[in-house]
């Protein structure tokens, strides 16, 4: 995690009574899955984004892929615009709705349909909370790899719509590596069944693939059959401090080329985010009595622990005689590690710490990254010298998370630390998004990391698929004009 917010509090409800399409919404798939008016309580609408966000007309709860089909051909053929909501845990207002929208929630759709050990891959509906899933593979033997600090509230269905990162991509892979098949809905209602167990599958293009990453705009995904791994007999966890950024690269160089079970992560943390954290964080101890100019939590998974906690020893003495690593310490237990993992998860309290924040969440290639942050802190300390700014990351992955934060903030000062960041991201030919998706929050600055030509294409995508502009519209692109969609082929 690394852009906290508080949600932001949802516009006042339009009138229900105003809005001729909700009342035929109820009319046709009735009270059990259409809520509105009073109904809907004080149930939360906004992601973590801060990002603002209206109540919808109604909200549509279907229990099966018919229900969202019957659901969506029926908004298609009103012209009624949909949100789609998972858990809510997104950081770029994906799922937040604009006003006029109606909002449909795969919660009900939760189901683990299948574990297949023999061809290593769960199948599940698209509500299915991550850590269910993570258990249900654990309990079979086996580990879905997929992890982040949402995980017991974040769907599957939003980490495949927003190809959610997390802590081990840099083994196995954004949340699009996980996938093998999914099922889901497009705008008119027709259904798209593609969930097949096979990695080679060369039969036609790779619609799945397509899908996955789409924040919503394309399709709704229902279902999904994931790939797992073999559940590795422990993890090997190591704090080090090391001396430069040329020393954390060696290091990570060294360790994959070295681990016999390879790298599943490599947190990197700078002083400025280390010193804050442990200072204003309750309960976080230091892994290391020494100072260094980073700091990284490595972990390795062990198929043999015995064999592989040797070579893991071994490769930090290496470290250490070579002087690539000033400092180590490893975790004698799961108590240890979980004591490292705390100060690297320690985001999850910026926003009581840090009220209105300011986070970016960017990718570039590894080999940049230590200049990058050395000159995203110097021109952020240049603009405002008093603001508090912090560096982390998964590095092997190229991503980067900084935090600003300015006490007795001016107004605009997002909007100017948003421009003088995301500049500084294109000079660098980085990506404005390396794992939280594009959403509304950062719709404005996707040409800084994608040409005219890729962006005229994707436009392409969406009004082929989309062509009413009706699914989670002014997300990842502008608000296309909608047509009458009563017209369109496979209107309802």
């Amino acid at each position: 995690m690394s852009e906290a917010f508080r949600p932001a509090i949802p516009a006042e409800a339009p009138s229900v009574d105003s809005h001729v399409s909700v009342g035929k919404l109820l009319d046709a798939l009735g009270s059990d899955l259409v809520t509105l008016g009073a109904g809907l309580g004080t149930r939360r609408y906004c992601d973590w984004s801060g990002t603002p966000g209206a109540v919808p007309l109604a909200l549509i709860r279907p229990r099966s892929t018919a229900d969202v089909s019957r659901a969506l051909a029926l908004c298609h053929r009103l012209g009624q615009p949909v949100v789609i909501q998972g858990g809510l845990t997104g950081l770029a207002g994906g799922a937040n709705l604009q006003g006029g929208e109606v909002a449909l929630s795969l919660e009900r759709m939760n189901a683990i349909e299948e574990v297949d050990v023999v061809s290593g891959t769960i199948t599940v509906e698209a509500g299915a909370i991550l850590q269910r899933v993570q258990e249900a593979a654990d309990a079979a033997g086996m580990m879905f790899p997929l992890d982040l600090g949402a995980r017991g509230s974040c769907t599957i269905g939003g980490n495949l719509a927003t190809n959610a990162g997390g802590n081990r991509v840099i083994r196995y892979g954004m949340a699009r590596e996980q996938v093998l098949g999914v099922e889901a809905v497009l705008a008119d209602g027709t259904v798209i069944g593609d969930m097949h167990k096979m990695i080679k599958n060369n039969s036609g293009y790779d619609l799945k693939q397509l899908l996955v990453g789409s924040e919503g705009t394309l399709a709704v995904i229902t279902r999904a059959t994931l790939k797992l791994a073999p559940r590795p007999a422990s993890l090997l966890t190591a704090w080090c401090g090391l001396p430069d950024y040329a020393a954390v690269t060696r290091l990570l160089h060294y360790a994959r080329a070295n681990l016999s079970g390879g790298v599943s992560a490599f947190e990197v943390m700078w002083p400025s985010y280390y010193d804050y954290v442990l200072e204003r964080v309750a309960g976080l101890r230091k892994p290391l009595d020494t100072r260094h100019a980073y700091y990284v939590l490595l972990e390795s998974p062990a198929s043999d622990a015995p064999r592989d906690a040797a070579g893991f020893e071994d490769t930090l003495a290496e470290m250490l005689a070579e002087g690539v690593v000033e400092n180590a310490v490893i975790a004698s237990s799961h108590a240890d590690a979980a004591r490292f993992w705390a100060v690297r998860d320690a985001p999850a309290e910026f926003p009581v710490l840090m009220p209105g924040l300011i986070g970016f969440d960017i990718g570039f290639s590894t080999a940049d990254i230590g200049a990058v942050a050395d000159a995203c802190e110097a021109l952020l300390r240049a603009r405002w010298p008093d603001m508090t700014t912090l560096v982390y990351g998964h590095l092997g992955d190229g991503n980067l998370h900084v935090i600003a934060h300015l006490a007795d903030a001016p107004p605009d000062l997002s909007d100017e630390v948003d421009a003088a960041v995301y500049e500084l991201t294109r000079a660098w030919r980085g990506a404005v998004s390396a794992e939280h998706g594009i959403g509304s929050k950062k719709r404005p600055w996707l040409g800084h990391t994608r040409d005219a030509g890729a962006l005229q294409t994707m436009r392409a995508i969406k009004r082929a698929l989309d062509p009413a502009g009706l699914l989670n519209p002014g997300k990842v692109l502008e608000s296309v004009a909608r047509s009458s969609s009563a017209n369109l082929p496979g209107a309802w």
